[in-house]
C-alpha cells in the first residue's frame, strides 16, 4: 500500500530553509460498492482503515471521503461514515496528481 507521506517534496528556498510541499488529496467519487457505517464511541478513522483497509496510514481516504477536518482522527459518533472500496483507483489518483508536480 502507498503511504500518504511517500513522495512528500521538499523545497529549499535561498536561505537554506527547508519546506514541505503540501500534498493534494483527490477527489473520491461514490460507487455502488462503497460501504456505509455509523461510527461508536471509541472508533478512530486510523483503526477503521486498518479494518478495512489493512493500513492505518490510509485514514485520510476515509477523512476525504466524507469531508472531515483533517485534525482529527475521531469521526463524530453517530453520523454515517462512507469507507471508500476502489482503494486501488484512489491510491493511483493521488500518486499521479502528487508525483510531478
Amino acid at each position: 500500500m502507498a503511504n500518504r507521506y511517500t513522495g512528500i517534496k521538499v523545497i529549499t528556498n535561498n536561505l537554506g530553509r527547508r519546506y514541505y510541499v503540501n500534498n493534494i488529496y483527490p477527489d473520491i467519487p461514490v460507487t455502488a460498492d462503497d460501504i456505509y457505517i455509523i461510527p461508536t464511541a471509541g472508533d478512530r478513522l486510523d483503526l477503521l482503515a486498518y479494518s478495512y483497509y489493512k493500513d492505518s496510514s490510509l485514514y485520510w481516504i476515509i477523512a476525504s471521503a466524507n469531508e472531515l477536518p483533517g485534525n482529527s482522527l475521531i469521526p463524530p459518533p453517530g453520523v454515517q461514515l462512507r469507507i471508500p472500496t476502489a482503494l486501488e483507483d484512489i491510491l493511483n489518483q493521488y500518486n499521479s496528481i502528487n508525483t510531478n508536480r
